[in-house]
């Protein structure tokens, strides 16, 4: 079984596009990501880029989806020690890299400037390997 850390920008992804997972990956995340999707489906409702059904739609979709979710104290320590270290003003992106450090054979982002991060850190795969085993 391999562990694939994801962000929330490529939980709404997954949902979007309705990519399986393949039954051999095991999704992890912190605790936040839920929220932090429904932020992004906030946004663009807020844009026009859906409507509110659509995204509450969404979103139902992003709950149905078995993630294994993380906050631990171990996962919050390492989080800080990543902002520090880079010299964030936030823990957002270090709770991802944090999980994935800790919990994940790759870090599975579509984000460009998340990849740039990750990369130092984990080994960053693409969404599409999450459909395929192995």
């Amino acid at each position: 079984m391999a562990r694939y850390a994801i962000d929330a920008a490529t939980l709404v992804c997954l949902v979007d596009r309705d990519l399986p997972i393949h039954p051999s990956h095991q999704l992890v995340a912190p605790n936040s990501i839920r929220t932090e999707a429904l932020e992004i489906l906030l946004r663009d409702v807020r844009d026009g880029k859906r409507s509110d059904r659509d995204a509450l739609a969404c979103h139902e979709q992003m709950t149905r989806l078995k993630i294994r979710l993380l906050g631990d104290r171990v996962s919050r320590r390492t989080a800080w020690q990543i902002a520090r270290e880079r010299g964030w003003t936030s823990l957002r992106d270090a709770e991802y890299l944090a999980v994935a450090t800790l919990q994940a054979d790759a870090f599975a982002t579509v984000d460009p400037e998340m990849v740039a991060e990750a990369e130092v850190l984990v080994r960053v795969a693409s969404v599409a390997q999450l459909e395929s085993p192995g």
